[in-house]
């Protein structure tokens, strides 16, 4: 038998698993977590709009966050005049489309609230039941099937006729999926945008801001493909892929950015 560690001894990994999976939603653990995902087949997800293996799914996954409802509902936000929407509570949080408008342009092939089956809650939604919630004015003139409820993604439907993204497998073994929102950031961002607020808000906020803020990836590579091209805005063969993840979170490119991050130079 092998010698017992001495008291002084950092944990063992065994004491840091529990740990981890007290810290999971409804007790959910690591073991179980892995166990919903292989069955659900979510290890086998592709890329959006592919048939190649999605080599961005994490195993062992990383556990959903802990989240919950904060009670008081907010305003539904004003465009300010800088275009973008303005959240009384959360005024670093500029996106400048609507959620309605991010269905009515063309987006997530489609596919976004499509029935699916949840690693994170364990339940199956069925989309349309989904967005019974939402204003029915937001899918005026929306054709559900093709454009918000498709099982098959379609890149076609997307604004800029590309494909990109991740699927519901990376979202869920990259931990950031929560209970409250299974179908992931968009939903998060629906809900918030009717006044709904959650303990899960600043992190939802931060991850928008990495990649759609003033200092965010997806914007500054926009606007540096634009200057490189020595291209203006409104030439859309310029960041096609880069234009539709920005609007998948609801944001698109304006000049006063363009002319900012110029002026960085």
């Amino acid at each position: 038998m092998p010698k017992r560690a001495p008291s002084v001894a950092p944990k063992q990994p065994p004491a840091k698993r529990t740990k981890v999976a007290a810290d999971s939603p409804a007790g959910l653990c690591l073991e179980e977590y892995r166990r919903r995902l292989k069955k659900q087949g979510k290890y086998e997800d592709t890329k959006p709009g592919t048939r190649s293996l999605d080599g961005c799914l994490h195993d062992p996954p990383r556990l959903p966050p802990i989240v919950k409802i904060v009670a008081g509902a907010k305003p539904i936000p004003k465009r300010g005049t800088d275009g973008c929407l303005h959240f009384v509570d959360h005024p670093e949080f500029k996106p400048n489309l609507t959620p309605a408008q991010v269905m009515q342009l063309g987006s997530f092939g489609g596919t976004y609230f499509r029935d699916i089956t949840s690693a994170v809650t364990g339940n199956a939604y069925v989309g349309r039941k989904v967005i019974a919630e939402f204003p029915k004015s937001w899918f005026q003139g929306v054709d559900l099937d093709a454009k918000v409820l498709s099982p098959l993604y379609h890149k076609n439907v997307n604004k800029y006729g590309v494909s990109c993204g991740g699927g519901l497998g990376q979202w869920e073994t990259s931990g950031w999926i929560s209970s409250l929102d299974p179908y992931g950031w968009f939903q998060w961002y629906c809900r918030f945008y009717l006044g709904r607020r959650s303990t899960d808000d600043v992190r939802q906020i931060a991850r928008w801001a990495a990649g759609q803020g003033p200092n965010g990836r997806w914007r500054i590579r926009l606007c540096n493909d634009l200057i490189r091209a020595g291209a203006k805005l409104d030439n859309e063969r310029i960041g096609t892929v880069v234009r539709q993840v920005l609007q998948h979170w609801a944001y698109q490119l304006t000049g006063s950015d363009l002319a900012a991050h110029w002026g960085r130079g």
